[in-house]
């Protein structure tokens, strides 16, 4: 399944090193961050709506798009993102 995944997300890990299950938050953040809308389907389907929220929950460096579109498609709080409530110590260079 995971070939199947946009060549450009796993560029710094072994893709064959992978597994769907033992490695899901940081697939599910890869695709969050840098995927295609078909790696999100792909992600939707293995995982579900519900797990890919819960593991999107604790992740510190989702963009704001993102948590808003998780956020209306899981029925949840923006305040529930650890990223939405937590601030980068030093702001990024590009304000955009």
């Amino acid at each position: 399944m995971i070939d199947q995944f946009s060549k450009h997300l796993f560029w710094d890990t072994d893709k064959d090193s992978l597994d769907m299950n033992l490695h899901a938050a940081y697939i599910i953040k890869y695709v969050l961050n840098y995927g295609f809308y078909d790696d999100w389907k792909l992600i939707l389907e293995f995982y579900g709506n519900e797990k890919i929220i819960q593991i999107a929950k604790t992740i510190r460096d989702l963009d704001l798009k993102t948590v808003s579109f998780l956020s209306l498609k899981g029925k949840v709080k923006m305040e529930d993102f650890i990223c939405y409530t937590t601030k980068a110590s030093t702001p990024k260079h590009w304000n955009f």
